[in-house]
Order: structure tokens, then C-alpha cells, then sequence
């Protein structure tokens, strides 16, 4: 028998603004919201991305972030896609990669991979 990961959790002093981003990004929808937080996944609620308030703004590098890689277009397609919705590049030492690294609208890291995936 083991474990399965059902939620990965991520304080954020704006719940409804990174729900919002991150529904945007993975074509997810809000499963679950009460004053303490919003909860967002799939359709079928296998996995959930949940952001708690918290008065405690970000103050170093994630240790733990989101890879993601494009299910319908290139790498930079996706990538324009991205900024547009309001992620930043940025840098934190990675160099010259095949991904880019960059910040959802709390500055929280996560890095767009170049392979594609299917849906």
C-alpha cells in the first residue's frame, strides 16, 4: 500500500488572485473555496492545488515549485501565453536552460519545461 498526493498547498497572502492565475495556466477550475483559502483542480478533483491565506508575505526561494509543460503548442508559444496571464521571467541563477524559469503574480518560482505533453 502507499500514499498518493491529493493537495499541494501553497500560503499566498491573495488565495483568489493565484486560483485565478493558476485555473488560467492548467485550465483547471475552483473545486473548493471558504474564507481561509480556494482550492483548484481538474474535473475530477485527482489532485488540488490549494492556496491558504496567510498575512506572511514570500521571503526566499521555493523549495518545493510547478513544472509544467504545453499540452497544444510550442514551448514559446506557451511561454508568451504565460506572461500574458502575468507571470514574470526570472532569474535565479539556473543559466542557460531549455526552460524558463519563472514567477506566478506572488513571485512564487515555478519553470515551463520545453517538451510537450499530451492533455
Amino acid at each position: 500500500m502507499a500514499c498518493r498526493i491529493t493537495e499541494l498547498v501553497l500560503d499566498c497572502t491573495d488565495p483568489e488572485l493565484l486560483a485565478n492565475f493558476w485555473c488560467a495556466v492548467l485550465d483547471f477550475r475552483v473545486t473548493d473555496r471558504d474564507e481561509s483559502g480556494v482550492a483548484i483542480g481538474p474535473a475530477d478533483r485527482r489532485f488540488e492545488l490549494l492556496f491558504l491565506r496567510s498575512d506572511e508575505p514570500k521571503k526566499q526561494k521555493l523549495r518545493l515549485h510547478i513544472d509544467v509543460s504545453a499540452t497544444d503548442r510550442d514551448q514559446q508559444s506557451e511561454l508568451e501565453r504565460l506572461l500574458a496571464l502575468g507571470a514574470q521571467k526570472i532569474d535565479i541563477g539556473q543559466g542557460e536552460q531549455s526552460w524558463h524559469v519563472l514567477a506566478d503574480p506572488e513571485g512564487n518560482e515555478f519553470c515551463l519545461l520545453r517538451r510537450r505533453v499530451t492533455p
